[in-house]
């Protein structure tokens, strides 16, 4: 006899789950907080999920990884990657306080994970290692173009705004208001002017 059949949403749950562990952490987020946000009882849980909360965890940040895969699909395409880049950080100040307070999951993994779970912290490191070689990618093509003044080397360039990134996402929490952190913004993205 078959069982019935799953109407797991697992985008949803994945969904809820996400907003979980982006408020709380991995380590201060428990099985029945993760219950509770996705409306699981424990057996539907460990059956969609074998292992356990640190599998979900993978797929949360793993789906921050398409996101950002898509913005490198954009930069490709674009008559503008620069422009692309630019708009991408000044986005950030014009999220809601709650966004602001959460910052980003995957810069939270790195920081949470070292000492932790190593292979959380790698997952989250090639993320983060992966979004810096698209910006270096961009800025190589600025340079080529014109477009960028700064003959700095694209490496260094790109882990310039990943470090921006990184660090940005502290400052937001310190200061959540909109034209504060425009205007951090514009001041660290003249290097790439």
């Amino acid at each position: 006899m078959r069982g019935r059949p799953s109407t797991l949403d697992h985008g949803q749950v994945l969904e809820k789950a996400q907003r979980v562990f982006w408020e709380k952490g991995f380590a201060a987020t428990s099985l029945d907080d993760l219950l509770t946000a996705t409306n699981m009882g424990s057996g539907s849980f460990y059956n969609a999920f074998k292992g356990g909360k640190k599998e979900l965890f993978s797929k949360a940040i793993q789906q921050r990884r398409q996101a950002f895969q898509a913005f490198k699909n954009k930069l490709k395409t674009s008559d503008s990657p620069i422009d692309e880049i630019k708009n991408f950080f000044c986005s950030i100040a014009k999220a809601d306080r709650d966004t602001h307070l959460r910052g980003c999951i995957i810069s939270n993994t790195v920081v949470e994970m070292t000492f932790l779970d190593e292979d959380l912290e790698k997952e989250a490191v090639t993320i983060l290692k992966e979004v810096e070689a698209m910006f270096t990618a961009a800025i190589r093509q600025g340079q080529e173009q014109g477009i960028i003044k700064n003959k700095t080397e694209p490496e260094l360039l790109g882990r310039y705004l990943i470090t921006l990134w990184n660090g940005l996402n502290v400052s937001r929490r310190m200061y959540p208001s909109k034209k504060g952190l425009e205007e951090l913004i514009n001041l660290q993205l003249s290097v790439i002017s």
